[in-house]
């Protein structure tokens, strides 16, 4: 998936999770997900089953897509809604992980056999949140700070205190929006 600006995607762990959050584009109203054979063809090409797709599971999917959108936003220093939390609390408990352990003895936690539709998603999603958790990179998943915006970005700044997706777009504009407040206070003080 393209990235704003210069930005690389995410890590391998973290690309399924900005794949779905960026399935809608919020300036250009684009959104890839608009019916069920759109979700279902969205899993299928990130390796998923694809199968399990009605209405329902199109709305669950949206909501993961939406409350991991607040996730990353938190992750810029803001709290995550209560309700967001709930949203996610629910559709994890329908999306059972399993720890899987092979010949070597290494583990790996993965979605449980025969998950369909939303359930196979956020397994998924889970099974990748937990091994980017491991690794230290999930809190570098972020959210454009920009509302009209909020595009997700992975931030591979050095001290990891990025908040915009581009600099050279959604941060102008927040600077350029900063600097006119300034300037219209300062001009209402001097009158």
């Amino acid at each position: 998936m393209e990235q704003p600006g210069v930005r690389s995607p995410a890590p391998e762990a973290l690309q399924l999770v900005q794949d779905l959050v960026n399935t809608v584009d919020l300036e250009a109203g684009a959104d890839e997900l608009r019916t069920a054979e759109d979700a279902a063809g969205w899993a299928r090409g990130r390796g998923l089953s694809g199968l399990g797709y009605d209405a329902g599971a199109l709305a669950d999917v949206l909501t993961l897509r939406e409350a991991l959108r607040d996730v990353c936003t938190a992750h810029t220093g803001t709290d995550v809604p209560a309700a967001t939390v709930a949203a996610l609390d629910d559709l994890l408990e329908r999306a059972p992980l399993r720890l899987a352990v092979d010949a070597e003895g290494r583990a790996a936690v993965r979605p449980a056999a025969g998950l369909t539709g939303a359930a196979e998603v956020t397994a998924a999603v889970a099974a990748a949140i937990v091994r980017a958790t491991a690794d230290g990179t999930w809190p570098r998943l972020k959210a454009c700070a920009a509302d009209t915006c909020r595009w997700v970005y992975y931030d591979r700044s050095p001290a990891g205190r990025s908040r915009w997706c581009t600099m050279a777009i959604c941060g102008s504009r927040a600077k350029m929006r900063t600097y006119r407040k300034n300037s219209r206070a300062g001009a209402r003080e001097a009158g």
